[in-house]
Parts: C-alpha cells; structure tokens; sequence
C-alpha cells in the first residue's frame, strides 16, 4: 500500500501528488520546483523526489529548477507502473461499467494495460468464467486470487507466451499463434492512442499484432481507454474504429468528441 508522505501539509499520497505533477506538465509543457512547492505545501527535497521518480517512469524529463515535457514520440512506451498513476479515477469507473459487460459461463480476452488491469480487479469472482490473457500483471492478480483447487465456480485463466514489453505485455509469434486458435465472446482492448484517422494504436510494433489477433479472435470488441486517449496516435494502428462494438471511456471526454466518436463507434458507453 502506498504511504501518505509525511512531508506533505495537504495529506496526500505521494502517488497522488506525483499523478498531478505528470498531468501538469502534459497540460503546460514544464513545471517550476518552487511552483510545486507552494502549490503542495511539501518541501523542495519532497518535489525534487518526486520528479525523479517521475523521470525514471518516463513521464517527464527533469532540468534546471524543475521538470519539462519528454518530446511527443508516437513511438514512446511508458512502463507499467508510470501509466498505473494516470487517470486512476476514470480507469475504476470505466473498469466497473465494462465488467457489467462480462457474461457469466463466457470467454473473455484482455489485453495488456492498467485499464484492462482495473478490469480483470472486478472479474476474479465473476462465475465460470475463461479469460485469456497476454498480460503478465492479469495472470499474476488472478493466480493470487483464484479459489481453492477443485472449487466449481471462479476463472480459469490462460496466460498466452511470448516476449515480455515494458507494459508487461507478452507479445510475438508465439502469443500470436495461441491467440489465433481460441475464439472469445468479448475482447477488452486498451491503447495508447484512439482517433477517428488513427484508430486504436500501440507505440509498439510487435503489441499492435498481438492485439490485432485479440480482435480477430473476438465476437464483440470493448476499447477500455479514458478521455486523455482521445486525440492520440501511436506508432502502430492495431485496429479502425469501425472494428470496435463499444468504447467504454469516463465523463472527462468532451461532448465535441463524443459526437465524433459515435459516427465511427456502434455504442459509446459513459462511465
């Protein structure tokens, strides 16, 4: 569990007061330390902290008295734990307005990604259900959470191989080649980036292949991605929006976007 940093007079966590440093810097480009300061009521030594764990993360780059925004690369991939601080709010509303999608008895992919992790939180207790996976982090929360051996109801979870990302996605020949042989009822994708000219993308080549199979492989596909996505174009388009059923996404996407989304979405669901 995250501690409440002691040095911080407004009481929040440190993960929630850096989640607001990376979101200022997206929206104006560069932070000031002393800005920070005052703004968080915590020491310099505590910002300066921050920002190095920011740095390391890949979500801004520091300079001199303080921290700007890393260059706009469609080809850039934050880890994990850098994206799991983002948005943290809409990704547990959109993750619990997709899983009142998920049928009992069915078979479920999910794709790598923190709001398809969000997801896979609410399903370890969702009746009879078979979900495949190429995230290592999925497999891992359901293998800590799965009843006793010989119990008739909970998941059975199939963790495809392959090649590991730094989204901890397993990707490749190999996670290809098993996907390719399983059919789903739903595929819960996330991206990197959804756009009316780019679609669903992934800033990386051989994940935007792994979640092509995970779609091909699907009667219905969910997009799980918040309104921060909208806009967005990776490196590679794994799929249009026209290939999507329903995007789950949260109440911060404009109205503009909405309209636009829903001229190329069949159904786009509001969190």
């Amino acid at each position: 569990m995250a501690q409440v940093d002691t040095d911080d007079g407004r009481g929040l966590l440190a993960e929630q007061r850096r989640a607001a440093i990376a979101a200022e810097v997206r929206a104006r480009g560069g932070v000031r330390v002393t800005d920070l300061v005052l703004r968080f009521g915590v020491s310099d030594m505590t910002v300066r902290r921050d920002l190095d764990a920011l740095a390391r993360d890949g979500l801004l780059e520091k300079v001199h008295g303080g921290a700007v925004a890393l260059g706009e690369s469609s080809a850039h991939e934050p880890g994990f734990e850098a994206k799991r601080t983002l948005e943290t709010a809409a990704k547990e509303a959109i993750a619990e307005a997709a899983a009142a999608l998920v049928p009992r008895g069915g078979a479920v992919a999910l794709s790598a990604g923190t709001t398809t992790f969000a997801l896979a939180r609410r399903l370890t207790d969702v009746s009879d259900l078979t979900v495949v996976t190429n995230s290592m982090r999925i497999a891992e929360l359901f293998a800590q959470r799965l009843r006793p051996p010989g119990a008739r109801h909970g998941a059975t979870v199939v963790l495809t191989g392959g090649m590991r990302t730094p989204s901890d996605a397993l990707v490749g020949p190999v996670a290809d080649q098993a996907i390719r042989s399983l059919n789903f009822d739903l595929a819960f994708v996330g991206c990197h980036g959804i756009s009316i000219g780019a679609g669903l993308s992934t800033p990386n080549l051989a994940e935007a292949e792994t979640n092509r199979a995970l779609i091909a492989a699907a009667r219905r596909v969910v997009a799980v991605a918040d309104h921060s996505k909208w806009g967005l174009a990776g490196l590679a388009t794994f799929a249009p929006l026209s290939a999507v059923d329903t995007w789950v996404t949260d109440g911060g996407l404009p109205e503009v976007a909405r309209a636009e989304a829903t001229e190329h979405i069949r159904h786009l669901l509001i969190a």
